[in-house]
């Protein structure tokens, strides 16, 4: 099959696979962030709590797994090759990798569904960066990456029936349990100045409760919570509230005795949501005497495995060059002034 495109680049955020590798990790992941210290440590010990091994790489390599799969089943041979912003592998060494093995013309399949500077652009830089540690000159190779997904209709589908199935595992007490939606809190500033300036910001969060208002309405909810979690900064910078376990602790003064908690800003069930719901949030709702259960993160629902080999599909003979930028309108990475964090202005 003759395609446009001659491989997919499974892009994602990366993740220490043993005790030794933590603070290398989060050093790599704040640096220039100005996160103190402290915060680094306390991180460091959610890792350790699970053997210093996030569970991240796994639920990639799964995922890659299955693309390759339901790739093949649709006729499309295209390699996926896997690599990282933030650990081993590496997106440079891979993208070096697949230079020697004779790639050109790559898909980039980001593991972000949203809009913003850490979301969409950080992805494009990635990619440059990749390119320029292997001194690849400018077009020599190209990397595409695909657009965000935030509301693509298998997206939502499949975050629908987690949330059904988190729903029906709790005990019946008369009144539906309480619907709450997360995603990784940001700076305030960094959701302003997300997406082009001229729309007036505020790209990630618009997209982040739009999902969740599809999730919410096919399930008859017109009323839930959009909520924040997994914030790493200094305490005097704002980032988006509320926080998830506030927010327990202000529904159980409300008298809500159920809750359950979709992580939609997150495709799988890497530390920030094992930790930060599984342990804190559900310690905090075991605390407060109330009903809790998290939904399940998208990873390789069928649904969601099906959706990246449509986008792939789309583009892999090369005629969605232009639109598989995203929101970018100039052919190289993103508008100029399009999610450019305040402290690059």
């Amino acid at each position: 099959m003759m395609t446009g495109f001659d491989s997919v680049l499974f892009l994602s955020f990366g993740g220490p696979d043993k005790p030794d590798d933590v603070m290398p990790f989060l050093e790599n992941v704040t640096r220039g962030r100005g996160v103190p210290p402290e915060r680094l440590a306390a991180v460091a010990e959610h890792y350790l709590h699970f053997g210093g091994v996030s569970p991240i790489n796994r639920l990639n390599l799964d995922m890659i797994s299955a693309l390759i799969a339901e790739l093949r089943g649709r006729g499309i041979e295209l390699p996926v090759y896997f690599g990282n912003r933030n650990w081993h592998p590496l997106a440079a060494d891979t993208v070096g990798e697949m230079y020697r093995a004779g790639h050109r013309r790559v898909l980039v399949f980001p593991t972000s569904a949203w809009g913003g500077y850490s979301g969409c652009r950080q992805y494009h830089e990635d990619i440059a960066k990749a390119l320029a540690a292997n001194e690849i000159a400018d077009g020599d190779m190209v990397l595409r990456k695909l657009p965000q997904y935030w509301d693509e209709e298998k997206f939502v589908a499949a975050g629908v029936d987690a949330v059904r199935r988190a729903i029906a595992s709790l005990p019946a007490v008369g009144e539906p349990p309480r619907l709450v939606f997360t995603a990784h809190s940001v700076p305030s500033s960094a959701d302003r100045s997300s997406g082009p300036a001229a729309d007036g910001g505020g790209l990630y969060s618009r997209q982040v409760l739009a999902a969740a208002t599809a999730v919410a309405g096919r399930l008859g909810y017109s009323d839930f919570d959009q909520v924040w979690q997994s914030r790493s900064g200094p305490p005097q910078v704002p980032w988006l509230e509320p926080d998830i376990c506030d927010h327990l602790e202000a529904l159980a003064a409300q008298g809500v005795r159920q809750v359950v908690v979709y992580p939609v800003g997150f495709i799988s069930d890497h530390l920030e949501v094992v930790w930060d719901l599984d342990n804190e949030a559900a310690d905090k709702a075991a605390e407060l005497g109330m009903d809790y259960v998290r939904a399940d993160t998208v990873g390789t629902d069928p649904r969601f495995v099906s959706m990246i080999a449509d986008l792939v599909g789309a583009y892999a003979d090369g005629g969605g060059d232009r639109a598989a930028m995203g929101c970018a309108d100039n052919g190289a990475l993103c508008r100029p002034e399009c999610c450019v964090p305040a402290t690059r202005k």
